[in-house]
C-alpha cells in the first residue's frame, strides 16, 4: 500500500443493503448520497480498484460506479475477479461473453460492454448509460490472464475512453487470483470493510493485507455500519 503505513482513512459509513429488495445492490438513499461524496473525492483518478470481503467490494462497487454516473462522469464497471465471477447475476445482466472471452481472443470490445441504465431519481444528470463488462466465465488460471498485456492494453483504452473506470477485484483474501496484476493498472484503491475491521485491530490486519499492492490506498468505506 503506496503512501505510509498510517492508519487507513474512512471516507463513508453506509448501512448496507436495503433488506428486502429483490436487487442486493440497491441502496437506501441516505447511503447512495455518501457514496456520491466518495465519488466526488475521486477527482481525477481515471481507474480506481474496489476490493475487500468478497461480498461487499462487489456491492460496493456497484454503488460507487452508479453514484459516479449519476454525477455526470462517463463511467464503466468492470468485473475482474475471474476466480468467482457474480456479479452479472445480480445485474440481470449476461455473464458471457466478458472479461475472460477478450483476454482469450474469443470475444470483441463491441461484445462484452453491456449498457446498465440508471433509473429513478439516482440517475441525476446522467447522460449516458453505466457501462458493464462481466467477468465472463470462471477461470481457473486469473493470474496468468491478468498478467497478459492484453489486460494492460484493454485497461488503457478504458482510461483513454470513460472518465472513470471502476475495477472490481478479488477479495482482499484471494491474493492468488490476479489482485496484484489489477492493482497495478489502477491509479487508486479503495477497501470495503465491515465494521468489525474498522476496529484498531482490524485496522492492522487490514493494513497488512494491503501493504503489498502496487497502488495507493485512498480509503476505506464501511458497508453494514447502520446494520
Amino acid at each position: 500500500m503506496r503512501g505510509g503505513r498510517g492508519k487507513l482513512p474512512v471516507l463513508a459509513e453506509v448501512s448496507g443493503f436495503a433488506p428486502g429488495d429483490d436487487q442486493v445492490w440497491s441502496l437506501r438513499r441516505t447511503d447512495f448520497e455518501r457514496l456520491t461524496g466518495v465519488a466526488e473525492r475521486l477527482g481525477g483518478t481515471q481507474s480506481v480498484l474496489v476490493t475487500g470481503a468478497a461480498e461487499l467490494g462487489g456491492s460496493l462497487a456497484i454503488a460507487l460506479a452508479g453514484a459516479a454516473g449519476a454525477g455526470g462522469r462517463r463511467t464503466v464497471l468492470v468485473e475482474c475477479d475471474l476466480a468467482r465471477p457474480r456479479l452479472a447475476v445480480d445485474l440481470g445482466l449476461e455473464p458471457t461473453p466478458g472479461l475472460h472471452e477478450y483476454l482469450r481472443w474469443e470475444a470483441t470490445p463491441e461484445q462484452i460492454l453491456q449498457p446498465l441504465a440508471l433509473a429513478g431519481p439516482a440517475a441525476g444528470v446522467a447522460s449516458e448509460p453505466l457501462v458493464f463488462v462481466a467477468a465472463g466465465r470462471q477461470a481457473p488460471d486469473p493470474t496468468i490472464l491478468l498478467g497478459l498485456q492484453s489486460f494492460r492494453h484493454m485497461s488503457a483504452k478504458l482510461r483513454a475512453a470513460y472518465d472513470l473506470v471502476v475495477l472490481v477485484g478479488p477479495s482482499l483474501a484471494d491474493r492468488g487470483a490476479g489482485l496484484a496484476a489489477i492493482a497495478a493498472g489502477a491509479n487508486s484503491l479503495l477497501v470495503a470493510i465491515s465494521p468489525r475491521q474498522a476496529s484498531r485491530r482490524g485496522g492492522r490486519e487490514l493494513r497488512a493485507a494491503l501493504a503489498d499492492l502496487p497502488v495507493a490506498t485512498l480509503g476505506a468505506v464501511v458497508v453494514g455500519a447502520g446494520d
